[in-house]
């Protein structure tokens, strides 16, 4: 059943959204020196979805969460064809500046990664370095506020200076790392599996934060969970063997996916 010839990617708009996308995904290929990590892929990314990259371990997803924010520029021995848009313009054009491109956008890793400096210096640092305020009370109110955003600011208040990003739990570290994302003022935040190192309950906290972020971010979220997908998530994406082989509706893939690969997979029969 899993050797069948992949089926086109179908792309679905998100429920309830008539705005045009943010990203548009077209014909993309992508190579590692000889290894063609990226087949034909195409999907679009609107405006306050959650978009889900699922599939076995090394099928592209993170390949394709990095070509967004041109996070391959400096990786020896790559090769891409196609086309990635945003707001309609080609990310790769002469006239895009790629340390501004990769600042519209978020980046959240798996394993909390916290600066070894005070809770305030974590995310003070992308303000401070892109001038996005002019003094120190706007710096301070931008601090509060990713923190608040985070939903960690009740948490750290009261040490924002005297702790660092370090000294806190698992789940507060990555808390800390979402509001340092949020710092430099992005369009879209790149999750690559956030809850995949911490604990149950803070993953709770980490599916509730992306769910109240979404208003103002798009965010793309790599999971290896199921149920996490299945709660998050407005639109699902299946890779298999470097292909996006289908996306659609959560709940439309997750009951009536339409190859066998992703039926297979989201059951649980291989992974």
């Amino acid at each position: 059943m899993l050797d069948h010839p992949p089926l086109p990617a179908s792309i679905h708009h998100p429920v309830g959204n008539n705005t045009d996308p943010l990203i548009e995904v077209q014909n993309l290929n992508f190579w590692y020196d000889q290894k063609h990590a990226l087949i034909d892929v195409d999907f679009d990314l609107y405006p306050s979805e959650i978009l889900a990259f699922i599939g076995p371990s090394g099928c592209g997803k993170s390949t394709a969460l990095k070509v967004l924010n041109r996070m391959h520029d400096t990786t020896r021995g790559v090769r891409m064809t196609g086309q990635v848009l945003m707001d309609g313009h080609d990310i790769h054009a002469p006239d895009i500046d790629p340390p501004l491109h990769r600042r519209r956008f978020g980046w959240v890793a798996q394993k909390p990664n916290p600066f070894a400096s005070s809770i305030f210096e974590n995310v003070a640092y992308g303000a401070r370095l892109h001038g996005l305020t002019r003094n120190r009370p706007e710096l301070d109110a931008h601090v509060q506020s990713c923190l608040r955003r985070a939903h960690l600011w009740d948490e750290v208040k009261d040490h924002l200076h005297s702790k660092t990003g370090t000294d806190l739990s698992g789940g507060q570290q990555q808390r800390l790392c979402i509001a340092r994302a949020l710092a430099t003022e992005p369009d879209v935040l790149l999750m690559d599996e956030p809850t995949g190192s911490i604990d149950p309950i803070a993953t709770a906290k980490i599916e509730a934060l992306m769910s109240s972020l979404k208003q103002d971010h798009a965010i793309v979220v790599i999971t290896h969970s199921m149920m996490e997908a299945r709660r998050i998530a407005d639109r699902v994406a299946y890779f298999h063997l470097g292909r996006l082989l289908e996306i659609g509706p959560t709940e439309t893939m997750f009951t009536h996916a339409d190859t066998p690969q992703a039926r297979a997979f989201i059951s649980g029969k291989f992974g």
